[in-house]
Formats: C-alpha cells, sequence, structure tokens
C-alpha cells in the first residue's frame, strides 16, 4: 500500500506532557488516540514522525524572556502553580513543553517543505497561554510559535486559524487581536457557561484587524447540525480571506461526554471541519495544513475524534 502524505507525529516524549495521572490533562492521551488509529489501520497509511525538541530561540518568537525564565525556574522543583489554579508546575515541564513545540515546529515544516501537505500532532494545541504567562492546562502556546515562525522564517503573510475546541482559544485570538493578517475563526462553547469566558460574538478584531476574526459561541448542548449550519458561513469567511497557510486545532472536548464541557458534537463534526479545510487549503495555500489535537479529556472521545480526523485527510469517510 502506498504511504499517504499525511504526516502524525507520536513519542513518549511527546506524552509527557501531561499533569498527572489523576488530572484530566494526564499523560495517557496520547496512546489513547494512538491506539485507535492502530486499530483502524491508519497507522499504516501515515507517515509516522517522532517528537522533536524547541531551542528557546523558537520560545521567543512568541513569549517573553521573562516568562521562559519562570517556566525553567519552575520546572526543577515542579512546585507550585503557573497561573492561579489551573496550571500546576511539574519537575521536567519545560521539556515536556518545549517538544510540544519543537514538535509543532516540526510538523509545520514538513507542510511547508511540501513532503506532507497535511501533519497532525495530538499533543499540541496548547491555546490559551498568553506571551507572557500560562493558562488553562497550557504552558507554551506552540499554536502562536507556529503562526510567528510561519511569518519571520517562511515570510508567510494570511495564516489561518481555526479553532473547534469547546474552549475559546484566547491565547491566540488577543496575542493576535490587532493583527489583520492572522484570520481567525473559533467555534467554542459560550463563555457565559465555560472558561475563560471570552469569544463573544462582537469580538471580530482591532484597528485594522477589525472584521478579520470570527468568533461562533455554540449554547451547552449544541450538536452537529447547529455545528454543520454555522460551519457554511465560516468556511465563506475563509474563502473570502484566501489563507496563505492553515492551522486548525480541533480539541475533542466539544464532544458530547466530556467531563468538564458540556457540547455535543460527535467525531463527524471533527471529520467535516478536516474534510472542508483541506479542500479549502487545496484552493488558497497549496494544501498546506497543520492540524493541532488540543484538548479533549474523556479518552474514548478524543481517540475517535482524532481519528476520524486522519480518516478525513485522507480522503476515507467512517
Amino acid at each position: 500500500m502506498k504511504v499517504s502524505c499525511v504526516a502524525v507525529f507520536v513519542g513518549e516524549a511527546l506524552a509527557t506532557y501531561g499533569f498527572g495521572d489523576n488530572h484530566p490533562f494526564g499523560p495517557d492521551r496520547m496512546a489513547a488516540f494512538w491506539s485507535r488509529m492502530c486499530e483502524a489501520g491508519l497507522d499504516k497509511r501515515v507517515r509516522v514522525h517522532p517528537p522533536a525538541r524547541a531551542d528557546d530561540e523558537d520560545i521567543l518568537l512568541f513569549h517573553t524572556l521573562e516568562y521562559l525564565a519562570r517556566v525553567k525556574r519552575l520546572s526543577l522543583t515542579g512546585r507550585g502553580y503557573l497561573d492561579c489554579g489551573d496550571t500546576p508546575a511539574f519537575k521536567g515541564m519545560y521539556e515536556a513543553a518545549s517538544t510540544v513545540v519543537g514538535t509543532t515546529l516540526a510538523a509545520l515544516d514538513e507542510v511547508m517543505r511540501g513532503e506532507c501537505r497535511q501533519a497532525f500532532v495530538p499533543i499540541a494545541g496548547l491555546h490559551h497561554a498568553s506571551r507572557d504567562s500560562a493558562a488553562g492546562f497550557c504552558v507554551l502556546n506552540d499554536c502562536g510559535v507556529a503562526i510567528e515562525v510561519l511569518r519571520q522564517r517562511y515570510a508567510i503573510q494570511r495564516v489561518a486559524y481555526i479553532d473547534i475546541d469547546a474552549h475559546h482559544g484566547d491565547g491566540v485570538f488577543y496575542a493576535f487581536e490587532d493583527d489583520p493578517d492572522l484570520i481567525d475563526v473559533d467555534f467554542h462553547e459560550d463563555g457565559f457557561y465555560l472558561y475563560p469566558g471570552t469569544g463573544a460574538v462582537g469580538e471580530t478584531g482591532r484597528g485594522e484587524a477589525a472584521g478579520r476574526k470570527l468568533n461562533i459561541p455554540l449554547s451547552p448542548g449544541a450538536g452537529d447540525e447547529t455545528f454543520f449550519r454555522l460551519w457554511e458561513s465560516a468556511e465563506a469567511f475563509l474563502d473570502r480571506l484566501a489563507p496563505e497557510v492553515i492551522v486548525l486545532q480541533c480539541g475533542a472536548d466539544s464532544l458530547s461526554n466530556d467531563p468538564i464541557t458540556h457540547l455535543e458534537l460527535s467525531e463527524a463534526a471533527h471529520a467535516h471541519a478536516a474534510k472542508r479545510l483541506k479542500q479549502l487549503a487545496e484552493r488558497h495555500a497549496g494544501g498546506r495544513l497543520l492540524v493541532l489535537g488540543g484538548g479533549g479529556y474523556n479518552r474514548d472521545n478524543l481517540a475517535r475524534a482524532w481519528t476520524a480526523v486522519i480518516a478525513a485527510l485522507l480522503g476515507e469517510t467512517r
């Protein structure tokens, strides 16, 4: 069987990013995904790559030097919190978080070199961290670093960031809120009901970026029918702005029965987003689509959702 040009990045070094066995974001999440991939036989149809580490030069394209120094310091002891209580420090945190960033950048490099025009990293999409602080289980924002790398190293201007995690991708949104070339489309549970409480419909960008961001809050209990209906206008928005590269954060916590959220999507929504964004990338971006796993705290849900995403990128329907 011919090897697909979809790249998937997995390995123990990537799985070390987690906050303990009893934490929603535990170190077993990657294994849950990969086990389902192997059961489905999709591991033989993708090009598998190992994780990679980012160096400080990469990380500092998005984060401040002072914040990175704090991450390193708390990483030595593994004590305390990086924020007000959601993101505990753990020993080796700096190494684990820099592996998430480095693996995202390795996947981006694969996409940009053209070996595989689509690439997926399961333990990635840490969209809450801001430039100078952690938040919501996110120590370093690999999404933000990837966007900066696209601008500063690949000379890409119009990047589309699409986020279907149940939580608003605030760390990305506010970092680029006034950037007209960062096209942001974010489906999430309404912030009135769920952390981080942001991403209202009226938040559409500031200054020259006004009208270049699309926040789509969903009511608790919203399911596939709502998602599919709203997707059409979101896709038209993206088509009109014609991005040069697309980044999808496909958090699986928007599926029904996630322990900390209240949406009721199925994996069909994630497959639909992946399929349609691949087509949009082929129209505007030379096929270049980077996919990041994001949240998801029901292991069966994330396994089903992310496997459905890979199947869609491979052109399968499940």
